[in-house]
């Protein structure tokens, strides 16, 4: 199978085109490939492009357990940058069909660069979603291993858990992370945000991803904390994410429209070997 790499601030994705592939993969084939002993190592796999009703082309999204992703920033950055490097595209913006919504992809620079207009961001706890009467999520508590968090929840096609605090640490992120991703007020689980902010057009965070675990960046992650950002008043409309990886932009529009931009970097192109699905 012939696969193409990525990484978009340090969050690497492995782009497969299903014409290089005789048969959908297994949970297990899925696992291999993003294994970085086993397999190429990556936090998720970009499957694409597959015929869409509504865009220009459907993307799949595959987490490293397996599971299927309804968004991801990152990774659709990474896959307009395919695209373009591929001339399945020529003009600079396109549609994007996900699980999680359509976005518009827009390439600058050549494809370094990539925009997405990553849809609405919503609060409200039956769209997200989260246990209990329906209500926007802002400000609520949540206990794991002792400890308590203060929380804002919100939805931009998958299920974000942004915790503002005075200081982050990557640890911080690896001790509770999992343990918040699947919580009980979580159904489908969720993804997790750690958040410093540090004045009003800068925010840091650090990100335990759903399926994916502890990673250096997220663009879905980074929309999500902004825009959380903005709703408490803690930030303006048009905020710097620094994340481990790097930086992206986030811009907000009235409604909590976001507006994405990021690098984007290739990273390889090659050949799977049948070899490594055999234990």
């Amino acid at each position: 199978m012939k696969y193409f790499k990525y990484h978009a601030i340090g969050n690497d994705y492995i782009v497969i085109n299903p014409k290089d592939v005789s048969k959908s993969f297994t949970t297990e084939q899925i696992q291999t490939i993003c294994n970085r002993n086993f397999g190429i190592g990556s936090d998720g796999i970009l499957y694409g492009p597959l015929t869409s009703e509504k865009g220009q082309f459907l993307l799949k999204i595959y987490n490293p357990d397996g599971s299927e992703a309804e968004k991801s920033g990152n990774g659709l950055r990474i896959f307009s940058r395919y695209l373009w490097d591929t001339k399945l595209v020529k003009e600079e913006q396109f549609i994007i069909e996900t699980l999680g919504g359509l976005v518009k992809s827009s390439v600058l620079e050549n494809g370094k660069t990539v925009r997405v207009e990553m849809g609405k961001v919503s609060f409200d706890s039956d769209k997200i979603p989260v246990t209990g009467e329906p209500r926007e999520v802002i400000s609520e508590n949540i206990t794991v291993d002792n400890k308590t968090f203060t929380f804002c929840a919100a939805t931009i096609g998958n299920p974000h858990c942004v915790i503002p605090l005075p200081e982050i640490t990557p640890e911080l992120a690896k001790k509770y992370g999992y343990l918040i991703e699947n919580h009980k007020y979580f159904p489908n689980r969720i993804n997790v945000q750690f958040m410093k902010v540090l004045d009003r057009e800068n925010i840091q965070l650090e990100i335990w991803e759903r399926g994916a675990g502890y990673t250096l960046a997220s663009g879905s992650s980074s929309s999500a904390a902004a825009a959380v950002a903005h709703r408490l008043d803690l930030c303006d409309r048009s905020i710097t994410v620094h994340m481990p990886g790097g930086n992206i932009l986030i811009e907000i529009s009235e409604d909590f429209s976001i507006q994405m931009t990021g690098s984007v970097t290739k990273v390889a192109e090659g050949i799977m070997s049948e070899e490594m699905f055999i234990s």
